[in-house]
């Protein structure tokens, strides 16, 4: 028999078991729980579980039991354990996907089998294009959107010229393209490095150095983030190329980066500070429940997740055989977000504001991000135009 955790109050309970079919909400959550990524995952999982705690653990009426998998940061792997929580648990929804090309291997089983798919970051392009899907829903974003934004940023402070230096795979190439759709200076190269095992970039910062260029782009996550930031500082060049970032500084990394990070912007569709009452209460609740850690947009997007998915089941009074309803209202994104009110483009990808975030000291004199300015307004991502859905 399989093991799932039932969620109830503040502790998880190992059933030996499966729930008889409707008694519960049942929802498998896919994300990286083991090795140095497992970060991103664990802070995905305590917001999930935080907004099950302000949602009474139930959704329509119904006790909401969860299935965490780990998908090792492997597409394999990602995609057999989409495949036993749709076949073997037969779930109500599928959400989490931190890596767009974990998403992509394990997209097709949602789409085939019709299970709801919500993805809490992973944002390839092809999933607001081509594979766009009525089951397949996003609380994050399209890839380009973030990048793209910091390209506006950077034309506002008048750069000329950049140097663009990425990961090589699906996310990666998304990020580096993003930045090209809106910058309107010149490009004066693009390295794309081995992901997720390149840690030393010291070949990619030389190549920069000796371009030319002005001012450096990077897109990396997690560990890579740490590691990059710290060279580029190392390197001397903090003080003659000044660097632009998307996904690279966050709550996660900035404890590590130190220092390094001050001065480093970046942009993005939600931070700590956006002053609405949903966000103030998340952030205060997170950081009392888990020994006063700061969230990270990964969270924000995955509380949003929940957030989402319970609108679907009150719609439907818990009655998750009604697809074509849930469909309906999770379409209305008629629920209070962390990053304020936004609306679904055809894709059912978020159209929605971008921030410019800094790294400041707060009043306990800890490294914190702070919202400095709106970049752009209700942006929609630039594939909408190739998903067939209307």
């Amino acid at each position: 028999m399989r093991t799932a955790f039932w969620l109830a109050g503040a502790a998880a309970l190992v059933l030996a078991s499966p729930a008889f079919a409707g008694d519960t909400i049942k929802i498998g959550f896919v994300s990286t729980f083991s090795g140095p990524t497992a970060v991103i995952g664990n802070d995905m999982r305590n917001s999930f579980e935080l907004a099950l705690d302000h949602l009474g653990r139930k959704m329509g009426g119904k006790p909401v039991e969860v299935i965490y998998e780990d998908d090792g940061q492997k597409p394999d792997v990602g995609k057999q354990k989409t495949e036993k929580l749709v076949q073997s648990d037969k779930v109500d929804f599928i959400v989490g996907y931190i890596w767009s090309n974990v998403l992509l291997a394990s997209l097709k089983t949602a789409v085939d089998s019709k299970t709801f798919l919500v993805s809490a970051n992973a944002g390839p392009s092809q999933l607001a294009g081509e594979l766009c899907s009525p089951y397949v829903f996003s609380t994050s974003w399209q890839n380009d959107q973030t990048p793209a934004a910091m390209g506006l940023y950077m034309n506002q402070k008048g750069v000329k010229s950049v140097f663009l230096i990425g990961p090589n795979y699906a996310a990666g190439k998304d990020m580096l393209a993003g930045v090209k759709s809106t910058f309107k200076g010149e490009i004066k190269g693009e390295e794309y490095t081995v992901w997720p095992s390149q840690l030393d970039f010291s070949a990619e910062l030389s190549k920069a150095r000796a371009s030319g260029a002005e001012s450096i782009f990077v897109f990396y996550p997690g560990a890579a983030g740490v590691q990059f930031l710290n060279q580029y500082a190392q390197a001397g060049l903090k003080s003659t190329m000044p660097l632009y970032t998307a996904f690279t500084v966050d709550e996660l990394s900035l404890p590590l980066q130190k220092e390094n990070a001050l001065g480093v912007p970046g942009a993005q569709e939600w931070v700590n500070d956006l002053p609405n009452e949903q966000n103030k209460r998340f952030v205060a609740d997170y950081r009392k429940k888990y020994t006063n850690l700061r969230p990270t947009y990964y969270g924000a997007q995955s509380y949003d997740a929940a957030q989402l998915i319970n609108s679907a089941v009150v719609a439907v009074k818990g009655d998750t055989s009604k697809k074509d309803e849930m469909k309906a209202e999770m379409e209305k994104a008629n629920f209070k977000s962390l990053r304020g009110a936004f609306k679904y483009g055809n894709n059912h990808i978020p159209v929605q504001s971008f921030y410019l975030q800094d790294v400041v000291k707060d009043a306990e004199g800890q490294l914190a991000l702070k919202t400095v300015a709106t970049i752009v307004e209700n942006d929609q991502d630039r594939f909408h135009d190739k998903c067939a859905m209307k």
